[in-house]
Order: C-alpha cells, then structure tokens, then sequence
C-alpha cells in the first residue's frame, strides 16, 4: 500500500480524464491518473501497425474539442497540430460519378447541383439553419443538466431556468431544435432535399458510432451533434487530422497536466473502488496496491464503473437497474490498412499525393437505402455485408505516419453488432476484414494489392484491449434517450454518482462521446463546487 495521499484520483487516462485531472490540479489539487494500458489516451492513441507505420489505432479524426480546452492546457506548444484537409470529403458512387465537399459552401454547392440543382440551394439554407442553433448547442454541451425529475423549489427553479434558456431561442428555432432531437435523419432530410446521394451524404453524421440507421427516430439528434459540435481551426463542424496521429493529441495533454504537477501512472489496472460508510476512499488497483484520496473520478464507462468496480448492494437498486439497461452494445469496425501506395478511385484516376482528393476523407454510403440495409443487418445480429465505410488516408497530409511512399488508411466500418446471432468475432473477424476491403476495392480496384498490413478491431476487440464495455465508442448510446438529463440515469447526470466522492468524467455523462473534453471540464466544474462546501 502506497503511503502517498492525493486529493483526487481519476481512474482511466483517456482524454476525458486528463482533462479533468488538468483543471482540478489549476486549483492546486494533487491529483493522479491511474491508467491501465502501457499508455495514456484510451481510445485516442497512435500506435505502429507494422515497422515504421504508425496509425491513429481506434479514433481518427478531431472536431469536438472544445476550443477553451486547447487553449487552457496550451495544446499547441506541446505539440498538439490539426491539419484540416480542403476539400474535406469525397463521396464516390457505383456509376463512376462523385461529390467533392469543401468548406467553401459555393464549390460544394457546385458539386450537389451535378446530382441535384434543388439542392444546391437546398444547402445552404440547411447549414445556416444548423449554424443558427450553434450557440444553444456549445451552451448545452458545457452546461450541468438540471435535475430531473425536480424534486423541491431549488431543483424546480434550476429546471425552469433551463426551459427559459430553450423558451430564448424563439417558436422557429425551438420547434427546429425539437425536431433534430426526435426524428430518423430520413425524415428530417427527406423534408429539405430530393437527391439520395445528397441525402446519404448528410446521413453519415447521424450514424458514426451509434446503434441507429438512417430510418430510426433520433438519429438527426446525432447528425446535430456530429455536425455542428465542434470546430477546428475556426471551422465551425470542420474534421482534421492531427499531426502524428490522435496519439499526438492525448500526449500534448498528458505533458500539459504533468506540467501542472498531476502524477499520471500507466501499467496500472484499477481493480476496484474503495467505498467505506457509503464515501469513496480510493482504489484498489489487480496488483493489490491500494491509493487514497479525498474523491475519485471514473473515466471508464456506466457499466464498467458501477457494475464491475462496486461491490453488490452497495448502489441504490433503482440506481442499479437503470444502469443494467443502459445501451451500450457497440455497433463500429475500425480497419487500419499499411499501404504501398495511394488508392486509385475509379471516379477520379491517377495516385499524385498532390490532388486534393487524396487528402479528403471519403464516404462509401451512396444511397440512404444502402445505409439502412447495412443497418437491417446489424439488427439481426450480423456484419454488414454492403458495409458503410468512413474512410482516410491521414499520411498524404501527416508524413510521420508512414515510410515515403507508403502510405496508412483508416477505415471506420458500420455495422458490427457485439452480440453476434451465430459465431464468434475470433471465427469472422478476418472474413470480416476481406469483405471490407473487398467493398473497398469496389470504389478504388488496386487496394488489395497495396495493402501490406492489416489490424482488423471488432466491438469485441474494442472492449478487450481498450477496456470499452461492448466494444462502444461513446460508453453508450447517444440517442435522445440516452442523452442530457438522462445521461447515465435519471437525477445522476450531474457528474455525481450514488456514492459520495466518486464522480462520473468520462463519456457516459453529459454530452457523451467524441473526443471533445466537455464530460471532463464539467465533472471537474462540479467536483471543485463541491470542495468548496
């Protein structure tokens, strides 16, 4: 047993967590992060596939990231660099023809009108509807829910403070908002465009990571998160790469932290919280050693944290049941391909690193009928045999990637059910692979023979090697029923669990998923409210 006492403790060294390690150590707590793997970053790690290729292992692009997060640990001078790609999505189509989106609204609007002059115009009225909602949206990502149900005046009056803030947005904004957050991503768009192609396009946002198809109800409420949730480089819902892989990101806050003297510990697997008299004391870590504190904050998932680490009767079993029906079965592949050589897209040849297609991520989904098929299929408990596939190829902009010319893909497939109706992942998960690539090879014919390693991650692989309950991205589902007020259960979306001095940081509170910090800034918002009583 250690002898060494810190005011906080936060288990797991995902970025959620070392965020929250960071503004709680500005405070001058002394703080530690206990972190299972041999490295920090969680699921936002950059690690070698083969000699000399490295990759952006399970999350692979960056929006979310709260702008005051990057400023307040001083990201960019320890070494934190986004490369945003221009044009930044291309969306090929089994006739040979395609879309090639910018940020400049007036060069994808040209794009959309080769499919659709309707929609074209359509656009922009839809974007600058989004954007109009942009400042409710950053306000609720780093707000506290209200307690709900209230119980009491205070709790009344915390809630009707809420629905005045809604109330502010006015009849047309509000009935807009309420619509994302309730309808399928089909429904909203069927209501504003006319081309499919458009329409799976914009669809895409809504299913990333999520156990949803394009036709299920609440889906928009995750094309709204997706789309206008972050920014970088002052882009407003803008994707980039980061320099060196989302490794590079998870290590320019762990020095970020370390500089303010929090203590981070890797190879050091929390077993169990120490709970004495109904108050959190510690943790207990697989080895025996045991570390003290005032309060601990749990970066791992709902079920992982109240399931696994806490003994039997010791929640509240209301508390209890609504955690064992959270939604958490993880529905994403992510395939990491070492290339020799750039692909070659049917619907634009030629393999020059310097055509501005190479860098743009690109999207395999051309129709919304193909997307929710690949959906029916997930339902019925199988891989998606007409898969999506959100793709890139990071190195063409991030030469610390790959040797010169070779170059490293990122594939992040849907859908990939946890539960599986016949089978084991270690049974399929290479044919798995083969068909991936074979759907790829559709799109672009010399993949398979550049490619020079492989790692194939199913939901199960997810969950064994990074600790994600059913191998989900976001800790649990991000539908509306899952979300806010309800995140993880009803009156325990303030950061705050049943068990005095033990906290909820990581994903599966309030906004959830995505690397963007706000689950981390707030929980430590609300840990410094409640020193100061």
């Amino acid at each position: 047993m250690t002898a060494i006492r810190y005011d906080a403790i936060i288990v797991g060294g995902g970025h959620n967590g070392m965020v929250a390690a960071g503004y709680l150590a500005k405070e001058k707590l002394k703080v530690l992060v206990l972190e299972r793997r041999p490295i920090v970053g969680g699921a936002c790690v950059t690690e070698e596939l083969i000699p000399g290729h490295r990759v952006t292992r399970t999350s692979y692009v960056t929006s979310l990231m709260l702008p005051e997060v990057v400023r307040d640990f001083r990201l960019k001078e320890f070494g934190f660099t986004s490369l945003v790609p221009e044009p930044h999505t291309l969306y090929p189509f089994p006739d040979g023809r395609y879309m090639l989106w910018s940020a400049d609204e007036a060069k994808t609007e040209a794009e959309i009108s080769k499919f659709s002059k309707k929609d074209a115009k359509a656009y922009t009225k839809f974007m600058n509807e989004l954007t109009e909602l942009q400042p409710f949206v950053d306000e609720i990502l780093r707000t506290t829910p209200p307690m709900f149900p209230p119980h009491g005046l205070r709790e009344m009056y915390q809630f009707g403070q809420f629905g005045r803030r809604m109330l502010k947005l006015g009849d047309a904004k509000l009935k807009h908002f309420i619509e994302l957050m309730t309808s399928s991503c089909h429904d909203y768009l069927t209501k504003r465009f006319e081309s499919d192609q458009v329409m799976a396009a914009l669809s895409i946002n809504g299913l990333i990571g999520t156990c949803v198809g394009p036709m299920t109800p609440g889906s928009a409420a995750v094309m709204l998160h997706h789309s206008i949730g972050g920014e970088v480089e002052g882009q407003t819902g803008a994707w980039g790469y980061v320099k060196g892989g989302m490794g590079a990101l998870a290590e320019s806050i762990k020095k970020s932290v370390q500089s303010l003297g929090v203590d981070i510990k890797t190879d050091s697997e929390v077993s169990k919280f120490i709970i004495q008299d109904g108050v959190c004391r510690g943790v207990a870590l697989a080895n025996g050693d045991e570390y003290r504190a005032r309060l601990v904050a749990s970066n791992l998932d709902p079920k992982r944290t109240f399931l696994k680490m806490i003994d039997k009767g010791v929640l509240p079993a209301d508390f209890t049941d609504s955690i064992e029906k959270w939604r958490i079965q993880g529905s994403s592949i992510k395939v990491n391909l070492a290339l020799s050589e750039l692909p070659n897209w049917k619907c634009i040849p030629g393999q020059d690193q310097k055509a501005p297609h190479q860098q743009a991520m690109f999207n395999i989904a051309h129709s919304v009928e193909y997307l929710e098929r690949a959906y029916d299929d997930m339902k019925y408990g199988r891989p998606s045999r007409r898969p999506m596939i959100d793709g890139n190829v990071a190195s063409v902009l991030d030469d610390t990637l790959a040797p010169k010319g070779h170059h490293m893909m990122s594939l992040f497939v849907q859908y990939g059910p946890y539960k599986l109706k016949e089978g084991t992942w270690d049974q399929i998960r290479e044919s798995v692979g083969d068909n991936i690539v074979d759907t790829l090879a559709e799109y672009c014919p010399n993949i398979k023979n550049a490619v020079i390693g492989r790692e194939v991650l199913s939901p199960y692989d997810l969950e064994k090697i990074f600790g994600l309950t059913e191998g989900n991205i976001f800790h649990g589902e991000m539908t509306p029923d899952q979300l806010f007020v309800m995140r993880p259960a009803m009156r325990w979306a303030q950061y705050r669990t049943p068990v005095r001095g033990l906290y909820l940081c990581g994903s599966g509170a309030h906004p959830g998923g995505g690397v963007m910090g706000a689950p981390g800034k707030n929980a430590a918002r609300e840990i410094l409210k409640d020193l100061r009583k």
